[in-house]
């Protein structure tokens, strides 16, 4: 999964086909309105004019959008792995003081955004086999590629393996200790501040059901899902859904408090989304019919609204800067 998304020149983030938005393979909330944008801005409006972080910023439409909402921050900063991209969003943020950094700083105070960046952290595919847990591993046959199943005999992939995956014959699915590595190491370099991440998955007793016995892995090509990531190496999208209880655990793990954790369509609602459009002046009736259509995509349950789930986790005096998020919190559900 790293070789094929990351591979220098090769890998599908690194290479130079059009990726987000309606001509490439899928399209992101940021893309589909800039309403998504504002009401970020919108809901971190209690910390004050932050230094904002963001991972993965995609087009950097989210940065545009953020920033034309907001009354005003410290600075921008945007921490990219893909140069194609990083190249998209400097054409599109022209003029903005937005600084792009190659690695995480040391030391991180003020707001951080992971947009759909979660689900993209290569993660591990395990199964649970003739009385076993085995890792799949990816084998070159003639001019393909094929899996080949190795057995996990100790380490901290079959501990995660062993507390989260039933031992039922054949279930196959996702682990992603990289995701949660990442999310701990954020909250331990956290000073004061705010981790917000946005991303499509659930709790761990969802995650794991029996009946997902097939695991969540999915490939975006060309505006359609499909199932197989050892096709198209490099030129097609692979993701899985985020076990969040597994990013609270690991924000603890690094220092910081729990916030909130709440679908999309909650938090977008809390923040004042539906305000915000309905205050708008559209030009033309047909701008506000696009305008709604796209909102209703964010909110829907069959939609955006409810497979998207936002984790906000804190440290500092950003905890009680954000009080107000008690009444959104639903991480009991974790």
């Amino acid at each position: 999964m790293r070789a094929a998304l990351y591979a220098p020149g090769l890998g599908y983030y690194t290479a130079g086909a059009t990726k987000l938005g309606f001509g490439g393979d899928f399209v992101t909330a940021p893309e589909m309105s800039p309403f998504f944008g504002a009401a970020l801005a919108d809901a971190f409006v209690g910390l004050g004019a932050a230094h904002v972080l963001e991972l993965g910023a995609g087009s950097g439409k989210l940065a545009r959008d953020f920033l034309a909402a907001s009354n005003g921050v410290h600075s921008y900063t945007i921490l990219e792995v893909s140069a194609d991209l990083r190249d998209r969003q400097q054409s599109m943020l022209t003029g903005q003081k937005i600084v792009w950094l190659d690695a995480l700083p040391e030391q991180i105070d003020g707001l951080v955004i992971a947009n759909e960046v979660l689900d993209a952290v290569p993660c591990e595919i395990v199964r649970f086999h003739d009385n076993r847990y085995e890792q799949a591993r990816v084998a070159v046959q003639g001019e393909s590629f094929s899996w080949s199943w190795q057995p996990l005999l100790h380490g901290a992939l079959l501990d995660a393996a062993k507390l989260r995956i039933p031992p039922i014959e054949g279930y196959t699915t996702e682990l992603n200790l990289e995701a949660e590595a990442l999310v701990a190491t954020l909250a331990a370099r956290l000073s004061h501040g705010v981790l917000c991440f946005i991303d499509y998955g659930f709790p761990r007793r969802e995650y794991y059901l029996p009946d997902r016995s097939t695991g969540t892995l999915a490939c975006h090509y060309q505006q359609r899902v499909h199932f197989d990531p050892l096709i198209l190496a490099g030129l097609q999208d692979i993701t899985a859904h985020v076990d969040f209880t597994a990013m609270a655990e690991a924000g603890v793990d690094g220092g910081a408090s729990v916030i909130s954790y709440s679908t999309q369509a909650q938090f977008l609602l809390h923040a004042g989304l539906l305000q915000r459009l309905e205050s708008y002046e559209f030009a033309r009736d047909a701008q506000r019919a696009t305008a709604f259509g796209a909102v209703q995509k964010l909110l829907s349950p069959a939609e955006m609204g409810e497979l998207f789930k936002v984790l906000i986790v804190a440290k500092g005096v950003a905890v009680e800067q954000l009080a107000g998020f008690s009444t959104l919190d639903q991480s009991y559900r974790l």
